[in-house]
């Protein structure tokens, strides 16, 4: 493999919108951003993403198909990031679409055609960066909290760091070095589903319509009682739990509701898991910084103001010198380049793993 510095790091989420590229530059050990692009999905590739979330007929022909488009979905993303560099791409890390997160039955499952994305771009690719912590025994996830450490951390100060996609992630920067975190629980990923049943939208703009509506505070607690919730970290989930049949049983449960207090409660659901494990694991946090799609959302961000008890800063990682639609995508390019450094990706702490283990499988070009 080439040794140099430069790496572009591909992120498509749970939320499933498109694909998150940004090409960056590991020089001794530093990061920094040179470029970032997205590509959104089209109709089609999204709507066979989400499809493969449920079991269903012609899975692995449906799937096969998926990862051969989204691997052209994510060439076209290399292809506009790579003008800017200006020496040799040292690798693509590409996380792959997950469609399957069973870490409990020792499985993940990304769909990826990583030789497809190494023959159309020319680069190395480095992918299934899950697998080996699930190996390890642990969860393969929340990968990011590594990273977040190595970008975000500040010695002395007690900081979090949270993703919110269509799930919801935090790691917590201890004062003395330590990181612990978790997966949270639903981040967009229910309130999507729901404003895109009543109102045709793929997303809640800025919170508005949910910001209208009320918070049922019964519904609120039935929520909360998801068993997920009440388990210790080391965990992990994905839309394996959190889809819209789980919405749909809690909802029989608890006669008519107006659809915009629906969505105004699954936005308290996401802001008060968040807060409680944030509260669960630190005291004295000097701020909480939010990356992922959740962060433009600011009835969302007010109402995890209001669920840490309105005395803890949230703010964007933006203040950081992140922007944050390109954390995630800058993170998995810090594992491929940890991958050619064999260096360790996870964090055992967070995965429960046995051990460090260097995450992902090399696709030479």
């Amino acid at each position: 493999m080439t040794t140099s510095s430069l790496f572009i790091g591909l992120m498509s989420g749970t939320s499933m919108d498109g694909v998150d590229g940004v090409l960056a530059d590991f020089a001794d050990d530093s990061i920094s951003t040179i470029a970032a692009a997205f590509i959104p999905f089209s109709t089609e590739l999204r709507a066979s993403l989400m499809a493969l979330q449920a079991a269903g007929p012609d899975e692995i022909l449906r799937q096969a198909i998926s990862a051969n488009n989204l691997a052209v979905c994510y060439a076209a993303c290399v292809e506009v990031l790579k003008p800017a560099a200006d020496r040799p791409i040292a690798a693509i890390a590409a996380h792959g679409q997950t469609i399957r997160h069973r870490p409990e039955l020792g499985f993940t499952v990304q769909a990826n055609n990583a030789a497809l994305l190494a023959e159309l771009t020319g680069l190395d690719v480095i992918a299934d960066l899950r697998s080996r912590d699930v190996a390890a025994g642990g969860q393969g996830a929340p990968l990011v909290p590594a990273f977040h450490q190595a970008c975000f951390a500040k010695a002395g100060s007690n900081r979090v760091v949270v993703n919110i996609g269509g799930i919801a992630n935090i790691s917590v920067l201890h004062a003395d070095g330590r990181v612990s975190g978790c997966d949270t629980g639903p981040g967009n990923a229910l309130m999507d589903a729901w404003i895109g049943r009543h109102q045709g939208c793929d997303y809640d703009a800025d919170g508005a319509w949910g910001a209208a509506g009320s918070v049922n505070h019964d519904l609120l607690a039935r929520f909360l009682g998801e068993p997920y919730f009440a388990r210790p970290a080391p965990k992990s989930t994905g839309r394996d739990l959190f889809h819209a049949a789980w919405l749909d049983a809690m909802l029989d449960q608890a006669g008519p509701l107006a659809a915009q207090d629906v969505q105004a409660t699954l936005v308290a659901l996401t802001a008060h898991s968040i807060a409680d494990a944030i509260l669960e694991s630190a005291h004295e946090v000097e701020a909480v910084y939010v990356c992922g799609g959740g962060a433009y959302n600011s009835a969302l961000r007010r109402a995890l103001t209001a669920a840490l008890g309105g005395k803890t800063r949230v703010e964007s990682t933006a203040v950081l010198g992140v922007e944050p639609n390109r954390v995630e995508a800058l993170a998995f390019a810090w594992l491929g380049y940890r991958f050619t450094q064999r260096e360790a990706g996870n964090l055992p702490a967070v995965t429960g793993a046995k051990g460090p283990r260097i995450l992902g499988a090399l696709y030479p070009a």
